[in-house]
């Protein structure tokens, strides 16, 4: 099973994004499930006045509505568990998940990255974020590959906690840009063009 964030900075073209995957799964017999980010609907969380405890839970339900976004006009499937039975492409659709399993911090640290992180973890599965830069970048320059210890206390494309729980848990993350046309089929067939964290 293949895990993929697909970020919100890709609105615009995440849509073609998950087509592609659907056609990817469908030829390669393939289970992958898509995690939103929270786009222009967590953006509006971030405006407002709210305790961190509300604006969690406000921003998990933003990806909800990026999620309904992505799947509007294609044949993924939405979900809103990790109970995935046959190959296909599935969206999910985390709110009733997180409140179900509330195993993460309730902090603008840990946001859909992290969330996708645990989803994967959950299932075991790859996973690869996809987003709107080529990878990590480092003293101004690109990263091929890197340990997530390197991450800790930089800004950098990925949330503040996610460094955190790819060490924790031992797994990896492979960093792709999203609107780089085929680079996201070529990852999918293990070559990322992108940055590998190594957890």
């Amino acid at each position: 099973m293949i895990v993929i964030k697909i970020g919100g900075s890709l609105i615009h073209s995440g849509r073609e994004l998950v087509r592609e995957i659907i056609e990817y799964s469908n030829s390669g017999d393939e289970t992958i499930l898509i995690v939103p980010g929270g786009s222009i609907f967590a953006d509006t969380v971030r405006r407002i006045s709210a305790t961190e405890e509300a604006a969690h839970w406000m921003a998990v339900l933003a990806m909800e509505q990026y999620g309904y976004y992505l799947g509007n006009g294609n044949d993924a499937k939405l979900i809103d568990n990790l109970n995935i039975h046959g190959k296909g492409a599935y969206i999910l659709l985390p709110y009733n998940l997180l409140k179900t399993k509330d195993e993460l911090p309730h902090t603008w640290d840990v946001t859909s990255d992290t969330i996708a992180a645990w989803v994967a973890q959950k299932l075991g599965a790859r996973f690869i974020k996809a987003t709107d830069v080529d990878g990590i970048y480092l003293d101004g320059a690109l990263k091929k590959e890197l340990e997530a210890s390197e991450l800790v206390g930089k800004e950098t494309c990925v949330d503040a906690y996610l460094a955190h729980f790819l060490m924790e848990n031992k797994m990896d993350c492979e960093i792709i840009n999203g609107n780089c046309p085929g680079r996201l089929k070529t990852a999918l067939k293990s070559n990322v063009t992108g940055t590998l964290i190594k957890g």
